[in-house]
């Protein structure tokens, strides 16, 4: 996967020298209508390998708050402002350094947060070695989770028994049929907000 990583850090070099002016702009946003905290909103996940590494996103919450790892659209925690950046993905801009340093890729699983990470047992572990992507096929089946979350009874349970599970089972058909060709397709069906339609990634 060389080739994958020299387009990871290629394309994210380029793209940040691009998108500077909207980095700055939601950076003034968040400072100006959510103050009293840090705008970039800093977490430490799982990596290639199970190694740990810091994400960044812009931060769309409240500052002080108690609540699970599992976002649900909707929730008191989450400012105007940031489900506004979450809306339209504006918050993960600022993981594309983390692309530009080698800690994750374009496309491949979303990092877990060390206790997700630590319930992948057996065959499921061969997903750590891939590394942890802004997007990939989990993702776009799942990019209304939060709404989905929303609907449900007690949704760290349903994330737990249902979503947890499936997109496990979607990122190792991931890792199985991966190709240059195929991320490049999800990036490109990521920008359109559509769904891959192959079937193991149903």
């Amino acid at each position: 996967m060389i080739g994958k990583s020299i387009f990871d850090r290629t394309v994210s070099f380029v793209g940040l020298l691009f998108i500077w002016p909207i980095l700055l702009f939601c950076a003034i946003l968040i400072r100006r209508n959510m103050p009293g905290g840090p705008v970039i909103f800093k977490q430490t996940r799982v990596g290639k390998e199970g190694k740990l590494f810091t994400m960044y996103k812009f931060r769309t919450m409240k500052v002080e708050h108690s609540g699970s790892s599992i976002s649900v659209a909707g929730e008191s925690r989450i400012t105007p402002l940031g489900a506004k950046l979450r809306k339209y993905k504006l918050d993960e801009l600022p993981e594309l350094w983390n692309v530009l340093i080698g800690d994750m890729s374009f496309v491949g699983p979303r990092p877990d947060v060390p206790g997700y990470a630590d319930k992948l047992v057996g065959e499921d572990r061969k997903i750590l070695q891939l590394k942890p992507g802004i997007t990939g096929p989990a993702s776009l089946k799942y990019r209304n989770e939060e709404e989905l979350l929303a609907r449900q009874e007690d949704p760290v349970k349903y994330n737990d028994e249902v979503i947890f599970p499936d997109k496990v089972r979607i990122n190792l058909n991931y890792l199985n049929h991966w190709n240059f060709w195929l991320d490049i397709k999800i990036i490109v069906y990521t920008v359109l907000g559509k769904e891959l339609k192959e079937k193991y990634f149903q």
